[in-house]
């Protein structure tokens, strides 16, 4: 089971050993990683990070999504570029 309180999108780039991905419910949360699974990873306790650094900057913190989902998919660039 993914536990993520936050949906996630990830997406492939031109290089084939990393993945981007970011929070469209978390403002400003994103990150970098070598695998879909290294990203689930590092989004579960980046996302924790993040909220701890908004809450020590005095910013809100969105609620949880009652139905977070995880995309995965081709970076629009790349998409672009294709087309």
């Amino acid at each position: 089971m993914i536990q993520l309180r936050y949906s996630l999108v990830i997406e492939a780039t031109e290089d084939p050993d990393f993945f981007g991905f970011y929070s469209p419910d978390l403002e400003g949360f994103t990150g970098v990683g070598h695998s879909i699974e290294d990203c689930l990873y590092q989004a579960r306790w980046g996302m924790e990070d993040h909220l701890n650094t908004l809450r020590e900057q005095g910013l809100p913190a969105p609620p949880p999504s009652s139905n977070p989902s995880v995309v995965i998919r081709n970076d629009s660039r790349l998409q672009a570029a294709s087309a």
